[in-house]
């Protein structure tokens, strides 16, 4: 029986993909405490095992599962990556600059020191910093220095060696050194830092407070306005301008026996019925002493929930307290601010600011969302259909534009055409929040191409690899663990420190632009977890995309900085 499932993997090496995925996955979800290995590292190990019995697979099935997952990388990260560039984000795409490239130096000093050459510098800048997807562009660099067919795959085959060796450390020393190290390193309680952040940053206020809570409760009732209460006589615009620093809105009238069409300008009368939406504990002092009336008639209104794209400038960079006064927000109840390639959630505070490419989701009568969404965005309903026109044209330009080759000093300089799928992806992602027409790519697909894509690129580097593992892992030797340990560690020691005293973050926030410096989600989950708060991922957004793009390209650039 083994020697049938050899020879059949053997022959048809498209099924050991499909186990190595199955293996990899499952082993990469057990949970160890508070620690997993990860898709990634658990596929690397199983096509590592499972490759010792020698299968070969084409190395053009590789690149296509790599180059779309390089798109799909740079299509999440577009949005936040070029506001970062352009706008008043540049001090934190600035400071994950400054990350990447001492994540990059790190590397680069452990590789002179040590003599590692180009397999081993790729896998160390993979496993140490966490970005797999280095490791594409490192083997398209390795494969462009006209090395010798030998020499060149004995280096290919040392990236994975390194890249299992630095990646434990990798994962869990960066989590430690910012959750539990760095508020130490900092001087700070992260809890109160955030609290503090929240009432000053955030809050603004008593009465900006009571609007945004305005914002997320949402209650709709029906009531009778009385004689000399504080409502009669007034327009609905006047009426629901007596409760200072809430948001409540008159959604519908019946007067008699009939239901009126609403303007703002409609004056309230005596034994009108209203339909009120806003917070139940004051739409009594709203319209005095209103009685509560049963009518179903009145009450039943069409009302929906949506995710919208923001793609209008007009809310770009602004405040929820000012958002919440706009006519074309009326009616409109926010629910959550979802951000970036992560989906991230953002803090509902009246000082919050909201970013072009960030998904509201809003919640109110279908005629209120409808306005909102004609105004300001784009509905972002779920959908399962991806614009593959749309995909397929723009890696192909990107990677028309990567595969060019310019030579510089002897050297041939090319992003390769993987790269070049990762810088339209970028371009393409953000170009979607000005004009989302363009095509739509649903979250599951972009899950699908990101991690499967990832993947079954991984799964091939261990299944090639797997008859030479065990003997690059001996000529690695094991000091390369502790310069994975130096790579990992030195840069975010040095954060902390460069975001609170050169750029000057905010304690609140400084950990997650460290966490998004370094792509590591997980990291700021932990921070997030010890602070109590989602304010930390404020500052981590903007730092991941530009840092998720730097990394990756360092793949290429670590190749060139040691041969």
């Amino acid at each position: 029986m083994w020697g049938y499932i050899t020879e059949t993997l053997q022959a048809n090496p498209q099924l050991a993909i499909f186990l190595t995925l199955a293996v990899g996955y499952w082993v990469g979800a057990l949970k160890y405490g508070s620690f997993s290995l990860g898709a990634v590292t658990g596929t690397l190990l199983a096509g590592v095992i499972i490759g010792q019995i020698g299968i070969e697979i084409s190395s053009q099935v590789k690149s296509i599962f790599f180059i779309m997952f390089l798109f799909a990388v740079g299509f999440g990260v577009g949005p936040q990556f070029v506001r970062g560039i352009a706008t008043d984000g540049a001090p934190q795409a600035i400071f994950a600059a400054v990350i990447s490239v001492l994540c990059l130096l790190v590397v680069y000093v452990a590789c002179i020191v040590s003599g590692y050459g180009p397999g081993l510098g790729v896998g160390l800048l993979a496993g140490a910093q966490t970005i797999s997807a280095s490791i594409g562009l490192g083997t398209d660099a390795v494969n462009q220095l006209g090395l010798p067919a030998e020499e060149a795959k004995a280096q290919l085959d040392l990236i994975p060696v390194a890249y299992a060796i630095t990646y434990l450390f990798g994962t869990i020393g960066t989590g430690w050194i910012l959750a539990f190290l760095g508020p130490k390193m900092l001087g700070v309680d992260i809890a109160e830092a955030c609290a503090r952040y929240e009432r000053e940053k955030l809050a603004g206020g008593t009465k900006d407070a009571n609007i945004m809570s305005a914002w997320r409760a949402r209650d709709l009732r029906a009531y009778r306005i009385r004689e000399g209460g504080s409502a009669a006589g007034k327009t609905i615009a006047a009426a629901e301008g007596l409760a200072e620093g809430e948001r409540v809105f008159i959604e519908r009238l019946r007067r008699g026996d009939e239901i009126v069409e609403l303007t703002p300008e409609t004056v309230l009368q005596s034994d009108d019925v209203v339909a009120v939406s806003g917070r139940r504990e004051i739409l009594v002092s709203l319209l005095g002493t209103a009685e509560e009336v049963e009518d179903r008639e009145l009450l039943d209104i069409p009302v929906e929930a949506v995710d919208v794209l923001i793609t209008s400038k007009a809310l770009n960079d602004k405040e929820l307290v000012e958002v919440a006064t706009m006519p074309e927000t009326r009616g409109v109840y926010l629910n959550s601010i979802r951000r970036g390639a992560m989906a991230v959630n953002i803090p509902v505070m009246p000082k919050t600011k909201l970013n072009r490419g960030d998904i509201l989701r809003v919640a109110g009568t279908k005629s209120s969302v409808e306005r909102f969404v004609s105004a300001f965005g784009y509905a972002d309903k779920p959908q399962t259909v991806t614009d593959m026109v749309l995909v397929g044209f723009a890696i192909l330009i990107g990677g028309l534009i990567g595969a060019y080759v310019l030579p510089i000093g002897g050297v041939p300089i090319t992003l390769s055409t993987s790269g070049g799928a990762l810088i339209a992806g970028l371009f393409f992602g953000w170009f979607r929040t000005v004009k989302p027409q363009i095509g739509n790519i649903p979250q599951p697909t972009l899950w699908f191409m990101n991690s499967v894509g990832l993947n079954v690129f991984i799964a091939i580097v261990g299944l090639s690899s797997g008859p030479t593992f065990i003997a690059g892992l001996k000529e690695a030797g094991f000091g390369l663990f502790f310069w994975g340990l130096f790579a990992t560690s030195v840069p975010m020691l040095a954060a902390p420190y460069i975001g609170k005293y050169i750029f000057r973050f905010d304690d609140a926030i400084n950990l997650g632009c460290c966490g998004g410096a370094r792509t590591s989600t997980a990291s700021v989950a932990m921070v997030g977890e010890q602070a109590k708060s989602d304010v930390p991922m404020l500052g981590y957004t903007v730092p991941y995309a530009v840092s998720n793009t730097l990394l990756t390209l360092w793949g290429l650039v670590i190749v060139l900085m040691i041969t």
